[in-house]
C-alpha cells in the first residue's frame, strides 16, 4: 500500500497542524507512517506575496516527521521557482516534489522545469481551488448536518485529503478527506 496526502492549512493556526494531521492521519487509516505528504501553501493575508517565512514553520514540523519516520516524503504546492529554490536551500529535507495548478499554467515555467529537473523534484498537476474549504462553507455544511449545532461558533483548522493506493496494481483502495475544526475560544 502507499498512503498518500495533501495538508490543506484553513485557519491561522500553530505549525503543531501539520503533526495533528500526520497523527490523526496514521491513526485513521491505520498505518505507521505516510509515505508522501504535499503541504499546499498555508493561508495569507491579501495582498502579501508568499515567502519563505510563511512556510517555515510548517515545513520544519514536516522535517521533524521525516526524522522520526511518520513520513517518507514531503513536498509542496503551488511555488515557483524562486520560492521553491528558496526552500530547497534553506530545509534539512529537500521537497521531493511540487504540485503546480492547472488552472495557473498550460505549459509548465521553463525556469521552473529546470530547476526541479537538476534537483530530481518531481512536478506534478493538480487542479484544487484557491481555497479548498472556506469558513462560511464549513459552517453552512456544519449547521446541515447538525441542525442543533452554533455552527458560527465553529472553524475549521485544517483539511487533508489521502489516497490509499494498491502499489503492485495502481488501483485506488481508499480515498476521503480528514478535518480538525475547533469552538471559537476554547
Amino acid at each position: 500500500m502507499k498512503v498518500s496526502a495533501k495538508l490543506f492549512i484553513v485557519g491561522s493556526n500553530s505549525s503543531s497542524s501539520t503533526r495533528n494531521a500526520v497523527d490523526m492521519a496514521c491513526s485513521v487509516l491505520g498505518v505507521a507512517q505516510l509515505d508522501s505528504v504535499i503541504i499546499a501553501s498555508p493561508p495569507i493575508e491579501d495582498g502579501v506575496n508568499l515567502s519563505l517565512e510563511h512556510l517555515q514553520p510548517y515545513w520544519e514540523e514536516l522535517e521533524n516527521l521525516v526524522q522520526s519516520k511518520k513520513i517518507v516524503a514531503i513536498g509542496t504546492s503551488d511555488l515557483d521557482k524562486t520560492q521553491l529554490e528558496q526552500l530547497y536551500q534553506w530545509a534539512q529535507v529537500k521537497p521531493n516534489s511540487n504540485q503546480v495548478n492547472l488552472a495557473s499554467c498550460c505549459v509548465m515555467p521553463p525556469d521552473l522545469t529546470a530547476f526541479a529537473k537538476q534537483f530530481d523534484i518531481q512536478l506534478l498537476t493538480h487542479n484544487d481551488p484557491k481555497e479548498l474549504l472556506s469558513e462560511a462553507s464549513f459552517q453552512e455544511a456544519l449547521q446541515e448536518s447538525i441542525p442543533d449545532i452554533q455552527a458560527h461558533e465553529w472553524v475549521p483548522l485544517w483539511l487533508l485529503r489521502y489516497s490509499v493506493i494498491v502499489k503492485s496494481r495502481g488501483i485506488i483502495k481508499s480515498k476521503g478527506y480528514i478535518l480538525q475544526a475547533k469552538r471559537r475560544g476554547s
